[in-house]
């Protein structure tokens, strides 16, 4: 496709080693990088993407796929915020399949909770009749990133947050232990705490969490 040698071509004519090195060392080099910044990235990518809209519009599931599988993390930021921009009001029903793709796909932190944030909670948005099936798939996977993303999902929906879903997924998850099942356990409940501390405050009185959900949880609680 040829936003994609397009936006190859870019990343690589404004690579920087010595970045990259750097930034292969923070995600504890699970992946390649170009070395191209954050601010620099995106305003590749935006430009890229603008002499390329139509082709985008109407490929976006496949070339967000495409860019998810090659080996630089740089593509698959692109890739993932791709979908955000397109599917946004625009999904279908069976785009779950692609949200779990791109979860159990070069998976780490950084891809993940965008996508469990941005395309998983959006989705589920769309189509709320699908939650129940869906977070309990993910939440019975023996793939820890879907665990997570069934935790995190409703990160930003404050007063619309299905505090009971919320609760019971802290809580069937609270033995574990992953780092980022605890981490997200106890995000997500602090981030529930900005709208209602005080059901916060008491089902972690009662919960029984691991100290680092439980400290995570009540950070901002008093």
């Amino acid at each position: 496709m040829r936003f994609i040698k397009d936006l190859e071509k870019a990343f690589q004519e404004n690579s920087d080693p010595e970045n990259a090195v750097a930034m292969e060392n923070y995600m504890k080099n699970h992946f390649s990088f170009y070395g191209v910044k954050a601010e620099k990235r995106r305003l590749i990518f935006k430009e890229t993407y603008k002499k390329h809209q139509q082709e985008i519009t109407e490929n976006s599931r496949n070339i967000a796929k495409e860019l998810l599988l090659k080996s630089q993390r740089e593509l698959h930021y692109c890739g993932i915020e791709i979908l955000m921009k397109e599917l946004k009001g625009n999904y279908k029903i069976e785009d779950i399949s692609l949200i779990e793709f791109l979860i159990v796909t070069n998976s780490w932190w950084d891809s993940v909770d965008v996508i469990a944030k941005y395309l998983l909670g959006e989705y589920l948005i769309h189509f709320p009749e699908e939650t129940e099936k869906v977070i309990e798939k993910f939440s019975n996977s023996k793939n820890m990133w879907l665990n997570r993303s069934a935790i995190l999902f409703q990160l930003g929906y404050k007063k619309k947050t299905n505090a009971d879903l919320l609760f019971a997924l802290s809580q069937k998850h609270s033995d574990s232990n992953e780092f980022f099942i605890r981490k997200a356990i106890g995000w997500a409940l602090r981030e529930y705490g900005k709208t209602n501390p005080s059901n916060v405050k008491k089902f972690v009185a009662n919960a029984k969490l691991k100290p680092l959900s439980e400290k995570e949880a009540l950070k901002n609680i008093g």
